[in-house]
């Protein structure tokens, strides 16, 4: 079951939960993983930087955060997401806010599914994946999903 949360923001228009929630299942299925039990929370830079301290003793903002409790094969875990930083990126990686969201969304989720960013190997295979996600889900032409 996914679960979609808004902690203080108000979530993208463009957003289809329903949809969202199908392509985060077809994407752990093409990774060979069930998607168990998966909440993706949406919220601020404020609320984030707090859980980054917090849990991670991280103290800067990040777009993104997971928490794993997939027991292999099952896919389960929160995904909290700075909207903040969403919209930060794309502006600086002069990217739309609609490709950039569904990006740290599937990095999240990937990480659930377990790939890791830590090296530059790790980093470049974490982008491919991105990317194939993103080619397969989001249209690049429209922005749609």
């Amino acid at each position: 079951m996914t679960s979609i949360v808004n902690l203080g923001v108000q979530l993208p228009g463009f957003l289809s939960k329903r949809e969202l929630k199908q392509t985060l299942k077809e994407l752990v299925q093409q990774e060979g993983k069930i998607l168990k039990d998966l909440s993706l929370v949406f919220t601020d830079d404020d609320y984030l930087l707090e859980v980054n301290k917090q849990y991670l003793n991280h103290d800067y903002y990040t777009d993104v955060i997971t928490f794993d409790y997939s027991v292999f094969p099952a896919v389960s875990g929160d995904v909290m997401i700075s909207l903040d930083r969403v919209q930060d990126n794309a502006s600086t990686l002069k990217q739309s806010y609609k490709l950039e969201f569904y990006r740290v969304v599937f990095h999240g989720v990937l990480h659930l599914c377990g790939y890791n960013d830590k090296t530059n190997d790790e980093q470049r295979i974490m982008r491919e994946k991105e990317d194939l996600y993103l080619s397969a889900f989001v249209s690049r032409g429209t922005n749609e999903l």
